[in-house]
């Protein structure tokens, strides 16, 4: 798969605000800055497409772009991070909220990226998002991200605990190895 171009869309509060399209969406899930924006950037080849930041929670809002590539268009949904204490409970209950609905009744909603940190693996609410996707039959692979920043033993050994625990694929990705993204494109172009 060649990416050809790639645009932001639009940033939406809540699943009724949102803008609707026929291709194939997927939503990335995530703690807060656990590497969702720079993930698009890379897999887009566009380093400014997606704001990145080091500070954690600054997704507040669905942010939507189209991705044009030459095996057909589709949609990437990236969510506001979980785990993010430093927001009110109300801000983090209505997160909640909007999150639960999207993910259940978003129509086009191919599949779930579940992004997790090679550093630290599955937290408490990786668990929790995780335990909820399975109950609620969300399709979902789990992306584990800055595989660079750990040893290869360490990151295979984490992959390996995360597709025990989901009994669902694992792709590795690094923001600063190109080589990780033809995993990313390879399950793109199957579910597109």
């Amino acid at each position: 798969m060649k990416i050809k171009a790639a645009k932001f869309i639009k940033s939406s509060p809540c699943l009724k605000l949102a803008p609707t399209f026929k291709e194939a969406e997927f939503a990335l899930l995530g703690r807060s800055n656990a590497g969702k924006s720079t993930f698009i950037n890379v897999i887009t080849n566009n380093g400014k497409l997606a704001k990145t930041s080091n500070t954690p929670g600054k997704t507040r809002l669905i942010n939507h772009f189209e991705v044009t590539s030459d095996k057909g268009n589709f949609i990437i949904a990236d969510l506001p991070g979980y785990g993010y204490a430093k927001v009110s409970k109300t801000m983090q209950n209505e997160w909640q909220k909007n999150l639960e609905e999207y993910l259940l009744k978003r129509e086009n909603l191919a599949y779930c990226f579940l992004f997790l940190d090679a550093r630290h693996g599955m937290l408490e609410n990786d668990i929790n998002m995780i335990n909820w996707l399975i109950l609620n039959k969300v399709p979902f692979i789990n992306i584990l991200t800055k595989c660079d920043l750990n040893k290869q033993g360490e990151v295979q050994k984490r992959k390996q605990e995360i597709e025990t625990f989901t009994k669902t694929m694992c792709i590795l990705f690094s923001s600063s190895k190109p080589m990780y993204k033809e995993k990313v494109y390879d399950f793109l172009e199957c579910n597109i």
